[in-house]
């Protein structure tokens, strides 16, 4: 059985969920969603598996008032 086989369903649900929160979760949350899912894996393969996929999380940046 090949790797990409083995996970063609997951790599469908990472992008899914990268997508439904417009490039905002990071490996991280996308594991704590996938477990909600019933995916169960390790966060080091999904990590993998963005990286992969070339998914990288968009960092938000805080905006400092000087007032």
């Amino acid at each position: 059985m090949n790797r990409a086989d083995k996970y063609k369903a997951v790599k469908a649900e990472i992008t899914a969920i990268y997508h439904e929160n417009k490039g905002r979760y990071g490996y991280r949350r996308i594991t704590a969603e996938l477990h909600k899912r019933n995916f169960l894996l390790n966060h080091k393969t999904v990590q993998r598996l963005m990286k992969e996929l070339g998914l990288v999380c968009r960092v938000r940046i805080e905006k400092i008032s000087f007032l």
